[in-house]
């Protein structure tokens, strides 16, 4: 336990901090794992949820609660998933037609 009053205070502000960064966190989290499942299942709110979730992050990122380009990259892999999913192909399959051998 500290001595210092102004170490005590910043044990104080600390907590309280760490309470806020976890409900941002954890709140992320959980729209996150939402937008997977909904990808996963293919429903009509799928894009509602990804939508959810990228804000989340973006959220969480601008209190600083993740780093920019941790949300940035969590948001671009959501994003990956949607469109091969909308397409109905996977972003490698679509990306070279296969050659047919001929026999010499």
């Amino acid at each position: 336990m500290a001595n210092i009053k102004s170490q005590i205070k910043r044990n104080r502000q600390t907590e309280k901090q760490r309470l806020r960064n976890r409900n941002i966190r954890g709140a992320a989290r959980t729209a996150v794992a939402q937008a997977r499942a909904a990808l996963e299942e293919n429903t009509p709110e799928t894009k509602e949820a990804i939508l959810k979730a990228i804000s989340m992050l973006d959220k969480a990122a601008e209190k600083g609660v993740v780093h920019k380009n941790n949300a940035a990259r969590r948001k671009g892999r959501l994003m990956k998933k949607l469109a091969s999913v909308g397409n109905g192909t996977a972003p490698q399959s679509a990306a070279k037609p296969s050659k047919k051998k001929t026999s010499k």
